[in-house]
């Protein structure tokens, strides 16, 4: 029985760089719609709008497939949901390379897409919670880092194979990508293993059993909602910065650089983030870094430069990547393990409301009013919305038992 624990110890560690793998290449896959947003626009002759439509539907469905899946992996596992969602993932690129009309794009990359995507990021951080009992805020937050790695990596190389063979052979590559990498990481995904400690650190036990049982409770709005503005706010600025650095004359090569730059600076910004929730609490860091998120969406509206872009990508990056692991802990805390692919896949998938709503209005904006000075300038106000409702999570210790 020693060995065995010894090895669960020791094989925690390949599971969680298995599941960073796995994010990096999907949620790159997922971001890289604005990366191909410019060639998109000049070949198919789809306004800004539009192409951001798709975007709001990629949020929705991955909304609804966080959900879905999450409850599903509770149950079957997460490994089966994973090599689910590589599957479906490959398909979706394959068949979005070949499309002729803006009705098969949203489907393929827009639902499809979204519905993958969703296999991944709620039932591996279930996962990971379980497996790690210490440093829990560490390991979530490293897992997370997979989300900044994919922009980081995937934003560049789609320009690069862009340029190189043209939209639709780089969307086929990534499909092609997304098979050879996403299913043969799935195997080495494994449930942890039930022991009476992992039992005893569920901080809630017995209190939940059912979606209907977690809604009812005033903390899981606060948690949902807190998280829907959070991504509001920041999507927007995410999902167009590539354009919106473009339209200030800058190449396009660099404005990819700039996105990945942002990417960089959220790997940076969840690790510090995980530290300090282990620390001081997931939920005093989650206050601190949303009211940094709001200022430092504002500077948006004054920079100009490549050279100061890429501070401010660095910074942002920091900030919105410093946030998403929160979400999970703060769930977790409240919700315990037994339910947490449930719990945290419903309110992942509110805040995949905000992330599409967030990144389609940048567009209605551009489209309407020819600039993104609006879209920056709510973004701001939304994000100190998140701010004052995260102020409403009331400490763990003052939830009744």
């Amino acid at each position: 029985m020693r060995d065995f624990r010894v090895a669960d110890e020791s094989y925690r560690w390949t599971m969680l760089a298995a599941a960073v793998a796995i994010i990096c290449v999907s949620f790159g896959i997922l971001f890289s719609l604005s990366v191909f947003f410019g060639s998109l626009e000049a070949s198919m002759k789809w306004s800004r709008a539009a192409i951001s439509s798709v975007a709001l539907v990629n949020w929705i469905a991955m909304g609804f497939g966080s959900f879905l899946w999450g409850s599903l992996s509770d149950r079957i596992g997460t490994r089966a949901v994973v090599m689910i969602g590589g599957g479906l993932l490959g398909l979706a690129l394959v068949l979005s390379s070949q499309v002729t009309s803006f009705a098969q794009f949203y489907i393929t990359f827009g639902v499809m897409v979204g519905l993958a995507v969703g296999c991944f990021y709620t039932p591996l951080n279930s996962t990971v919670t379980r497996w790690f009992s210490v440093n829990r805020g560490l390991a979530v937050a490293i897992a997370s880092t997979g989300i900044g790695l994919g922009v980081l990596l995937v934003a560049p190389l789609s320009r690069w194979l862009i340029e190189a063979f043209g939209w639709r052979v780089a969307m086929l590559l990534l499909g092609d990508l997304a098979w050879l990498l996403v299913i043969p990481l799935a195997l080495l995904i494994r449930n942890a293993p039930e022991t009476g400690a992992s039992s005893s650190s569920n901080s809630a036990p017995g209190l939940y059993h059912s979606m209907r049982t977690i809604a009812r409770t005033p903390q899981f709005w606060a948690i949902a909602l807190t998280h829907f503005a959070c991504c509001a706010a920041h999507s927007g600025p995410i999902f167009h910065m590539v354009t919106h650095v473009t339209d200030q004359g800058i190449l396009p090569m660099a404005a990819a650089t700039v996105y990945g730059i942002s990417g960089l600076g959220s790997i940076g910004g969840r690790i510090v983030s995980g530290i300090s929730a282990d620390r001081f609490g997931a939920t005093r860091t989650l206050i601190v870094l949303l009211g940094l998120q709001a200022a430092i969406i504002g500077f948006y509206l004054v920079t100009r430069d490549l050279l100061s872009f890429y501070l401010l990508g660095l910074s942002f990056g920091v900030a919105y990547g410093g946030v998403m692991p929160l979400y999970a802990l703060v769930t977790r805390d409240y919700f315990g393990d037994r339910v947490m692919g449930t719990a945290f896949g419903a309110v992942f998938f509110v805040s995949c409301l905000g992330m599409g709503l967030g990144s389609f209005s940048g567009g209605w904006f551009y489209d309407h009013l020819g600039t993104y000075t609006w879209l920056f300038g709510t973004s701001v106000m939304i994000g100190t919305a998140a701010w004052l409702v995260a102020l409403t999570i009331r400490p763990k210790a003052a939830l009744p038992v």
